[in-house]
């Protein structure tokens, strides 16, 4: 069993040349109310390490949590969910190029983990993103969220009309409940891995 990472919240900004100078970051994407805040609190094990909400896109702001001690550079970086149809045409356009700036020229960035509502499979709007992580040839891994919401008659037929939609295999995609625990012990042996020997 991992024991959980030890996050800190260290910042939030709305620009990508707001930040300060990290050495290794981990950017968390998907949709809004895919449960990235949920899954960051349960990767920490604390319950209002990062801020969650039943409204889609409470996330507007690059946040950064930092794998301790301070100082270290080592970062999950949560980025505002896309689809998030509440917001303004003009908002949804300032999340998108804030997004994008950060993606495309955070020399620090490593990684990504792309999060997939495991309960509905991969929107287009998911499979536009992986299309584009492809082309700026950013290295990301599938994270599988709310499999407690899949019945367990239904899993197995769920996880393979996932995987064919990603057209990736089985083994490439990590299955997490935040709520139930799930997958999160592996992830988070997975992540610290990552951060701390890339």
């Amino acid at each position: 069993m991992a024991s959980p990472l030890n996050l800190e919240f260290l910042q939030s900004a709305a620009k990508s040349d707001q930040l300060p100078e990290g050495k290794v970051e981990l950017a968390v994407i998907g949709r809004s109310n895919v449960g990235k805040s949920s899954l960051i609190n349960a990767l920490a094990n604390r319950k209002k390490l990062a801020r969650t909400s039943k409204t889609p896109g409470a996330t507007k702001l690059i946040n950064i949590y930092e794998l301790q001690p301070a100082g270290s550079g080592l970062w999950l970086v949560d980025l505002p969910g896309y689809g998030f149809a509440k917001a303004s045409a003009n908002e949804q356009t300032r999340w998108k190029n804030m997004i994008d700036k950060y993606l495309t020229e955070r020399e620090t960035l490593q990684g990504a983990l792309v999060l997939i509502d495991g309960a509905v499979g991969p929107t287009d709007l998911d499979l536009q993103t992986v299309d584009w992580l492809q082309t700026i040839d950013l290295p990301y891994n599938f994270v599988a969220t709310k499999s407690d919401k899949v019945r367990p008659s239904k899993s197995a037929k769920r996880r393979n009309d996932l995987t064919r939609k990603l057209g990736v295999q089985k083994s490439e995609v990590r299955w997490v409940s935040a709520e139930k625990g799930t997958g999160i012990s592996e992830l988070r042996g997975e992540i610290r891995e990552f951060l701390l020997d890339t």
